[in-house]
């Protein structure tokens, strides 16, 4: 591990946070991973519950940018920073400290000789301050060189492009606070394949099938699969909420150019 007077440097690391109205759960974030990296850049979409002014407060640098698309503000915000390793998080996850002892680590020599790294971001359940047991989580390119790569302009999936170089895994975590209640979850679900159904194009008899079995499928794939039964009846919420919406998804692709909705969607 690093030295004790190089922990007490930061490494040239910018880390960048895209927000908005995000007042009660920033605050966590930043203090978490701020020291630690050199600078903390967060870029703001247009919050009006004080989102701005307590990253201010916190000693983060705020930019506003109105709201292009998850890929173009991201794109917008890496290339704001000052440092060119980057380190990305969403404004509901914190680093853990395994997490930023390893970061430290990876710098106490000099800048890493590979340009990307990976680490598994693991979901916390409201008013849980730790990760359930089996927890669901998915493996993340988010720290790297943005002279090497960096995130692609899609509005709705915003991950980094590394090209041919394999990203390392880092084993430390982060804790993702991703939603504040189940109806929240349903919100962030609605918004979410609205904006899918604007970006993605599928043959129609592949949607009609899909539509057949889109729920079951994909209710199987969050309770079983992604270990949502540990939650005990909020986690069979949480399943029914994601297999909803993505047979919503599938609807509003199928029903595009009629302009068809399920009912109360």
């Amino acid at each position: 591990m690093a030295s004790s007077d190089s922990q007490d440097v930061p490494p040239p690391i910018s880390c960048f946070i895209i927000a908005r109205d995000e007042v009660d759960r920033i605050g966590r974030t930043i203090k978490a991973i701020q020291p630690h990296v050199s600078e903390v850049l967060v870029v703001d979409s247009g919050s009006t519950d004080g989102t701005v002014e307590l990253c201010r407060s916190l000693g983060a640098r705020v930019l506003t940018n109105a709201w292009p698309g998850y890929g173009p503000q991201k794109r917008f915000a890496e290339r704001a920073c000052a440092h060119d390793w980057v380190l990305n998080l969403d404004a509901d996850e914190v680093v853990t400290p395994q997490l930023a002892d390893e970061i430290r680590w990876l710098f106490s020599a000099g800048e890493p000789d590979h340009p990307f790294f990976r680490f598994k971001v693991v979901t916390v359940y409201p008013g849980h301050e730790r990760p359930r047991l089996w927890a669901d989580w998915y493996n993340v390119l988010r720290l790297y060189d943005r002279r090497r790569g960096g995130f692609r302009d899609s509005l709705v999936h915003d991950s980094v492009v590394p090209g041919p170089i394999r990203p390392r895994q880092l084993h430390g975590i982060v804790h993702h606070f991703c939603y504040r209640s189940l109806g929240h979850l349903a919100a962030k679900q609605d918004r979410y394949t609205r904006l899918q159904t604007a970006e993605l194009s599928k043959p129609r008899p592949y949607l009609v099938l899909r539509l057949i079995t889109e729920f079951p499928l994909a209710f199987v794939k969050y309770y079983i699969m992604r270990r949502q039964f540990t939650g005990g009846r909020f986690g069979l919420g949480v399943a029914a909420i994601l297999a909803y919406y993505r047979t919503v998804r599938v609807w509003r692709l199928l029903t595009a150019r009629g302009g068809g909705e399920l009912p109360g969607v």
